[in-house]
Formats: C-alpha cells, structure tokens, sequence
C-alpha cells in the first residue's frame, strides 16, 4: 500500500515510540539521581547527560544513508535491545564512568528506533500529509515524556536514593522492552526505496545542508530538544537546591509533556491559521522567554504553570522541523536529511549539558535555563529569516493535495 492509505502503521508506531521514549524519560532522570547519590556534583551530572548523545553523534548519517537505500524497519528492534540494555545496566553500574558509558549506548539505541520511525514516516506519508503524521508521531514521544518522569519520580521519592534509581532504571529497562509487541506488524509496511534518486549515487552532504530550509529546520530542532533535554536533566538538581520533592519534580516534567501532546492533537488548525513560519517563530520567541523564567526562584505553582506553557511551545518545533527538513532535502537523500538533523540534535546534547554543567558549576544552577534561552531566541530569529519564501502550511498542503491529483489524473489516462 502506498503513501496516504490506511494510517494503521502509524499508530502502532506511536504506541511503540510511546514505550521507547518513556523508557528513555523515565530513565533519564534516573540517571542524573543515581549520579547525584554516587557523588556527582552539577558538572558531572552534565557531563553524563552529554555522553548521552555522544555516541550517536557519529552513527547518524551512516544509518540515515543505510536507510535512503534500503529498509526503515530493521534499526526499530535493535533501537529497542540498545535502549533496554542501556537502561539496565545503568541501573546496575557502580561508577559515574561506567553510569556514562551505558547513558550512551541508551543514546545509540534512541537514535537507532528514531531515524527509522522517522524515515518510515516520511516515506509513508503523502506531501500534503506530513505535518500532521509527524505531528501526530512525535505524540508517541509525548505520551512517554508524560509517563517516564512520573514513574521516575513516584520509584524515587524514598530515602535510599541509590537503591529507588537503580530500581528505576531497572524497571525503565524493561518498560522498553514492551515496545516489540507493536513492532512485528510495521515490518510488514516498509518496503525498500525504489526510485532511481535513491538507486542512483549518494547526494553529498553538502549539498544536503546546503538546500533551502535544512539548515533553520536542524537549528530549530537543536534548540527544541537541547530545551527538552536540560529540563530532564536539571530539573532534579533545581528541586534538590529549591526542596521540591523528586515526586513534585517528576510531576513538573510530566506536565510540560502533556502540553506538548496537547499542542501537537491541535497542530493542524494551527497551521491553518499561522502558517509554518509564523508558527515556529512565535513558539521559539515564547519559549526563550518561559526558559529563561525557570532561572527565576518562583512558588512551584508558577513553575507549573511555566512549564505547561513552555511544553506547549517545544512541541511545536519537533514535527514541523521533520517535515521542513524532509520536503527541502533533495530526492534520495530524506532520511539522511533527517540523520543530519538528529546529528544536529545529538551536537546540542552533547554541548549543551556539558556546557549547561561547566555554567552552572561556575554560575550556578540557574544559569543554564537563560542560555537556553537565548538559543531559543536565535532558532526564533531563524525561523523568521530562513522561511522567507516558504509557503504558509496551509498553501502547502493544498499544493500537495494537487500534486497528488495531477498524478492520479496522470496514472488514470
């Protein structure tokens, strides 16, 4: 069955990306817990969040070339065995170093499940249908980032902080392994690229970050998840300083995922209304500001409330940028397309909390809440500028919808 036919695949992509990434959620913070009880102060802690994303910083555009020539499916169950294990055996390390070098094998395996649900998305999907399944598959990463951290949260609310995160790590290991029960059907779906882009030469890579909208699309995406990924990480340590409870912190993380799953269910008329540009300028533009205010010693409630916000705004940044990514790539080249901005993503993980763990050692905890503000204030500046001569989402569609009729006008005579 071709792009645009029954949506059956999509969903049990999502449930199995729900299961993966809760794992990863709930095991992330874990990880900066079970840091903390072994000793670790706000540099070691950014440090391993950093090593996180290490790994795949160097494995993503050989798997994204993997896939534009071949199959999507197979990297989904190894993405699965990688996460499992990483979750596990960070459970059991007994060493910030050994605690480091699971935390990125989790990251190899995150990397693996994504780069092949997203190309299969993209490949599955009509032009026209895009920003709504991208919208609605990256819910699956929502609904774990909603669970994960409450999980997380209610295992180590205890006194034994050593003993509650390993525990959690434990269980977030075998959370993930649940992700195979939705996965032996979506095998079925993916077929191998078979035009002749894909069964031609390679696209050079420079040409790739060269195409108009690949490079804001990475930059906005950088940003998004770089915010995401510092909030998971130093929440816990802003809850330790602030005396808020691990269980109130993995509430706090939780409620900023809700609001990204209840951005993404209304991405649809909100494109219709802003356009793609506008969209992604005024979320950026909101959340610089929300993660600069999380810096600011507020009641918890006004931390609530913040974060909610602020989830809402990040949960615009991550489908869109997938689908500018896709439709500015050349043919045969979208899933290393979309590998490069994983790339990219990996880049901001890894230099993000490392750099978030040498400003708050110098600066304090606080500090690295304002620098993700200001690079959410750039990708908001980027996104103004590098659109410039994009269609609104809403044109775009339409013009998809006539591509594809044009074409069964063309198949039918």
């Amino acid at each position: 069955m071709g792009p645009g036919g029954n949506r059956g695949w999509l969903l049990r992509l999502v449930i199995a990306f729900g299961f993966a990434q809760g794992a990863v959620s709930m095991a992330r913070p874990a990880v900066s817990y079970r840091a903390l009880a072994l000793g670790a102060d706000e540099r070691a802690v950014g440090l391993i969040a950093g090593v996180y994303a290490l790994l795949p910083l160097f494995f993503a555009v050989p798997l994204g070339r993997r896939t534009d020539h071949g199959r999507c499916a197979p990297l989904l169950p190894v993405g699965v065995v990688l996460i499992s294990g990483g979750c596990a055996l960070s459970g059991v390390a007994g060493s910030l170093a050994t605690m480091a070098l699971w935390s990125g094998v989790m990251g190899l395996g995150h990397l693996c499940f994504v780069i092949g649900s997203q190309s299969l998305v993209a490949r599955q999907s009509a032009p026209h249908e895009q920003d709504r399944n991208f919208g609605h598959f990256t819910i699956g990463a929502s609904l774990g980032q909603l669970v994960g951290p409450i999980a997380a949260g209610a295992l180590i609310g205890g006194h034994d902080m050593a003993r509650t995160s390993a525990l959690a790590l434990l269980i977030a290991g075998a959370g993930a392994a649940v992700a195979f029960t939705s996965l032996w059907r979506i095998e079925r779906r993916d077929t191998a690229a078979t035009s002749r882009a894909e069964r031609g030469d390679r696209v050079p890579v420079g040409r790739i970050l060269r195409a108009r909208g690949v490079p804001g699309g990475i930059l906005v995406s950088l940003s998004v998840l770089s915010a995401t990924d510092i909030l998971t990480a130093y929440l816990p340590v802003v809850g330790e300083q602030r005396g808020i409870t691990p269980t109130v912190v993995g509430l706090l993380l939780s409620l900023r995922a809700a609001a990204s799953i209840a951005c993404r269910l209304v991405l649809t008329p909100l494109l219709r209304l802003l356009g793609r540009r506008a969209l992604l300028m005024v979320t950026c533009l909101l959340a610089a500001l929300l993660c600069a205010g999380v810096a600011l010693p507020t009641p918890v409630w006004v931390l609530a409330v913040m974060l909610a916000v602020l989830g809402f705004c990040l949960g615009v940044g991550q489908p869109l940028s997938m689908t500018t990514v896709v439709q500015a790539a050349p043919e045969g080249a979208r899933s290393t397309a979309l590998a490069l901005r994983l790339t990219g993503n990996r880049l901001g993980q890894v230099a993000a909390p490392a750099g978030a763990g040498l400003i708050a050692g110098a600066a304090g905890v606080a500090a690295p809440f304002v620098m993700l503000g200001g690079l959410l204030l750039l990708s908001s500046g980027v996104a103004l500028r590098s659109a410039a001569a994009e269609a609104p989402a809403g044109d775009g569609e339409a013009a998809g919808a006539a591509r594809a009729a044009e074409d069964g006008r063309a198949a039918r005579r």
